[in-house]
């Protein structure tokens, strides 16, 4: 599936017929009425997309989505980044559904956990000892708990450059959602800076032996710089503080074992999700033994941690389809693929930026695996109204892009396909620059997931 020819010269396409969503907006407020929010997953919601345009998925295959009005879309959210092989990848379904005939769940455990166990722990070499789960939050939230049962620490220094850690007290409080959170433990998380190692020397200073871990992406949007990483980990190492490093995205998508595979800095521990089961509830929590062990029957010399005791933690089905996607990564070029057409998209996208003089409205950014957008107004200042008008106009030409996330499923053939509509929608981004955005958004801007008030 890999190729590394340039993309095709940019043309207009205007063959995707304009699409209807009037199934979609017959169901919202059926979603609404049974489901707070009318979504499982905020960053789902209405809100994130133009008024009228929010479609409801009936399925996916591979890179694409059609909805309940039978709109087809090319999707690059996959599942929140969770997806990189491709919807309904069969060999990841036929592995989860040949388990699945065999029981999913039983009073102790089955062998397959430990095979999972150790594939996982040989494949990433991201710790000594590994537990499951069903979701990051859960292992990110157990990581925290681990460094201050070891430390014997309350406070967190939480990096505030990356946007999401857990649904957990501990980092909600520190959003503007905190409603519900008490204010006590609003105030055991701290701030400090990505890329400056001085914000992060500030917090340890201004709290000696008081804090419990620093907890981070390797990489999120922009890159570390030279040192910056290692400084962390001196530095933490130095102040008895534990590295937590919050792999959820990055874990086989940027690296088999995260960005800590790419830039050779090693945490104290590790949170895994997301593509390990490529879309199926899987995640895990793995590190150094003596920490693990703290939720173990082994260890006699410490308070004993309750760490991650789920009854849905090691489902078979769940593990089947993680070891499916573990050796399809052994034996697949899928991070290389992901590097070479998330690198041919970013090319096609600056250069159809260019073409429509919008470098300073719609800047490209990120992993060439994991790419964002910026949507900004004509004082160059970000703008939500401008970000649903590039939805909407997206939207109407067969994409559904809340970002440019690629997968294994993403040919050559459909990231030029997606450069060409995208710089059609470029087009109507430039002309409401020039004239005017209410001339051509329809409805109301969309929202960010962290607000106080709807």
């Amino acid at each position: 599936m890999n190729s590394s020819a340039k993309p095709n010269t940019i043309a207009v396409d205007n063959s995707h017929a304009e699409p209807s969503f009037t199934a979609s907006k017959a169901l919202q407020e059926r979603f609404h009425a049974v489901i707070p929010g009318g979504s499982h997953t905020y960053a789902k919601g209405d809100d994130q997309f133009p008024e009228h345009m929010a479609p409801y998925i009936e399925r996916g295959a591979g890179c694409r989505v059609w909805d309940v009005d039978g709109n087809e879309f090319i999707e690059y959210g996959m599942g929140l980044r969770s997806v990189t092989l491709g919807h309904a990848f069969a060999p990841v379904v036929s592995a989860a559904q040949a388990e699945m005939t065999r029981g999913i769940n039983f009073g102790r455990p089955a062998t397959l956990e430990l095979a999972t166990a150790e594939e996982f722990l040989d494949l990433t070499q991201a710790g000594d000892m590994v537990k499951f789960t069903k979701n990051g939050s859960d292992a990110t939230s157990a990581a925290v708990k681990l460094a201050r049962a070891y430390t014997g620490r309350d406070l967190i220094a939480v990096c505030a450059d990356h946007p999401f850690f857990s649904v957990d007290d501990w980092f909600i409080g520190t959003t503007a959602v905190s409603a519900g959170i008490p204010k006590a433990v609003r105030e055991q998380s701290l701030h400090f800076r990505y890329n400056d190692i001085a914000s992060l020397e500030a917090l340890f200073a201004a709290h000696p032996n008081n804090i419990a871990a620093t907890i981070m992406e390797v990489e999120r949007d922009v890159p570390p710089l030279p040192g910056y990483l290692q400084a962390v980990r001196d530095l933490c190492t130095q102040n008895g503080v534990i590295l937590i490093f919050d792999e959820i995205v990055a874990g086989f998508r940027s690296h088999i074992s995260g960005g800590q595979g790419v830039h050779g800095v090693r945490p104290d521990l590790s949170a895994f999700g997301k593509a390990l089961g490529n879309g199926f509830s899987i995640a895990a929590l793995t590190g150094r033994r003596e920490l693990m062990e703290l939720g173990g029957l082994r260890q006699k010399d410490r308070d004993r941690v309750f760490l991650l005791s789920t009854t849905y933690g090691a489902e078979s089905h769940s593990l089947a389809a993680a070891r499916t996607v573990m050796q399809i990564y052994r034996q697949e070029p899928v991070i290389a693929h992901l590097n070479e057409q998330g690198e041919r998209l970013r090319q096609g996208l600056l250069a159809a930026v260019r073409d429509h003089n919008l470098e300073d409205n719609v800047p490209i950014f990120g992993q060439s695996s994991c790419l964002f957008y910026g949507s900004r107004d004509a004082q160059g200042h970000p703008s939500q109204a401008f970000r649903t008008l590039f939805l909407q106009e997206t939207l109407r030409r067969g994409l559904l892009l809340p970002s440019f996330v690629i997968s294994y499923s993403h040919t050559p053939a459909v990231v030029d396909t997606t450069i060409e509509r995208v710089h059609a929608a470029l087009g109507v981004y430039r002309r409401a620059l020039d004239e005017g955005i209410d001339k051509y958004l329809v409805g109301r801007p969309v929202q960010s997931v962290y607000r106080a008030r709807n």
